[in-house]
């Protein structure tokens, strides 16, 4: 699958307006059993309450299941487990869905894919959910634009509840490439 993604990141890169319409058949065994391994160990279980190391033991059976699932169009995602998690500094608590591992398989197989496909749009000075980047690079960059730079205002926001006030059709019509 990585020789087939550099391929995607150079027509990504080399025609910003392309449209990638057929991409689902590189989510095949070898994709999604690299996806797997690639996912940690012991996290959090979903609703069935499946571990990674239960997927494993049938794993060559439970992929290919899968893809056929998924080649036929008859794969759904099973409904997340809902958990709250403590707030820093406060005495609300966090809303986390936690997927099943073999949507966690899906989900990661698909990241790759739109990361291949979007990752050469982004600036330089973007790092939320970007592959090798965390919050000490986004530090580090914002070090360097305040001593190095002329900065007129630095602008902090968060905005409550964005992602469950967010209209969905307005982020997807947002998100399309044209």
């Amino acid at each position: 699958m990585e020789t087939k993604l550099l391929r995607i990141a150079e027509f990504a890169k080399s025609d910003p307006k392309m449209k990638f319409t057929s991409l689902t058949h590189l989510l095949n065994e070898q994709s999604l059993i690299q996806c797997h391994h690639e996912l940690p160990n012991k996290k959090a279980t979903g609703v069935n309450g499946t571990t990674k190391e239960q997927y494993s033991e049938n794993l060559k059976e439970n992929i290919e299941d899968l893809v056929n699932r998924l080649k036929s169009k008859s794969y759904r995602p099973v409904p997340v487990r809902r958990m709250y998690i403590p707030k820093l500094n406060s005495d609300k608590k966090r809303p986390l869905g936690i997927p099943e591992h073999e949507d966690k398989v899906v989900q990661k197989g698909i990241t790759k894919i739109l990361n291949t496909i979007y990752e050469n749009n982004f600036l330089d000075c973007s790092f939320g959910f970007r592959p090798n980047r965390n919050c000490h690079d986004a530090l580090k960059i914002l070090n360097y634009y305040i001593e190095k730079r002329s900065v007129n205002y630095i602008v902090d926001v968060d905005i409550k509840g964005f992602f469950d006030n967010v209209d969905h059709t307005w982020m997807m019509e947002f998100c399309k490439v044209e």
